[in-house]
């Protein structure tokens, strides 16, 4: 006996809709900055500025990244995808945040390198070109907190946020520098860039690693959940229990439930019963619950004698499957 999420419906299509064209103007908006960088970067003969190029080929990738993901993720389930592709977001957040977290271990060792081996700096054109990025980037991450519902969005959205900062730095790294002739001023605030960077990404990366490994989603207490299954009338016992994350935003469970030797009509109320704690309790939109009757020794997914399975508490005794 299962429970399926509602089909998407026309307010998803419309948001879906929305994200991508967030994302295509994101695209667009990062490319040209991207060729802004470069081309200064040239003509200043500036390392700081061929970097911000590159970073921004890396932000230009993960934006690529989340369009195609939600793309995908407006499919529909078929045969071969029976959930659809809603773990695409999720694969292409991992993705995200594991690239910013090489990005900023990247930052810090070439700070830490400046720091021995200061670089002269051409700071006026660093603040002209920086505050171009903090415009575009600002602009950005406004538009995707707007959209940003799942981890892979959300992961993008930090992304951005994260370089908006960093551009911001890379002003007040500029005036310092032109107003003290320090240099070490730079490399010391890419330190701190690179820190938050890889604090606010390795969120991302252990919740979307979560998600792939098919862990209890976040927030979501077994022992809870098994106590209210527990609770209805005519339920006996919860065993076999697994819930998980199908992609950032659906759960799924399944779980055998041991009841009397009742009439059908009753064990549908049971399970009405059951499915609206699991749905309006807990947020669990797709469940699978195998009903077990306690007069049966030889029972569908376990073999065991019914007095034990009536004593045992979840996950008290073995299953042959």
């Amino acid at each position: 006996m299962h429970m399926h999420a509602a089909p998407t419906g026309p307010n998803q299509a419309q948001s879906a809709g929305k994200t991508q064209s967030v994302l295509r103007f994101s695209l667009v908006a990062t490319l040209a900055y991207v060729a802004l960088t470069f081309i200064a970067g040239l003509r200043a003969h500036s390392l700081a500025l061929l970097s911000e190029a590159g970073h921004n080929v890396s932000d230009f990738l993960a934006l690529l990244l989340s369009f195609v993901a939600v793309y995908f993720q407006s499919r529909p389930a078929d045969d071969h995808r029976t959930f659809g592709y809603q773990r695409a977001g999720v694969l292409a957040a991992f993705l995200n945040a594991a690239t910013l977290v090489v990005i900023s271990l990247w930052i810090a060792v070439e700070a830490i390198h400046r720091l021995s081996a200061p670089v002269v700096v051409q700071p006026r054109l660093m603040m002209y070109v920086a505050a171009a990025g903090v415009l575009m980037n600002g602009v950005i991450a406004a538009l995707l907190w707007g959209v940003a519902r799942d981890v892979n969005l959300r992961s993008s959205f930090i992304h951005m946020a994260g370089d908006t900062l960093s551009t911001a730095a890379v002003i007040i790294g500029g005036l310092g520098i032109l107003l003290t002739g320090q240099n070490w001023i730079d490399p010391v605030l890419s330190l701190i860039i690179a820190a938050l960077i890889l604090w606010s990404s390795a969120g991302i990366v252990r919740e979307t690693l979560n998600i792939l490994l098919e862990g209890t989603p976040r927030g979501v207490n077994l022992p809870e959940i098994r106590a209210e299954m527990a609770a209805i009338p005519g339920v006996l016992n919860v065993h076999d229990l697994h819930c998980w994350n199908i992609g950032s935003q659906s759960r799924a469970l399944a779980c055998h439930v041991t009841i009397d030797d009742i009439p059908p009509s009753a064990s549908a109320v049971i399970l009405g019963d059951l499915r609206h704690i699991l749905k309006d309790h807990f947020d669990i939109c797709h469940s699978t619950i195998q009903f077990e009757h306690t007069n049966c020794e030889v029972l569908e997914g376990c073999v065991v004698p019914p007095e034990e399975m009536i004593g045992a508490t979840g996950g008290g005794h073995h299953h042959h499957h």
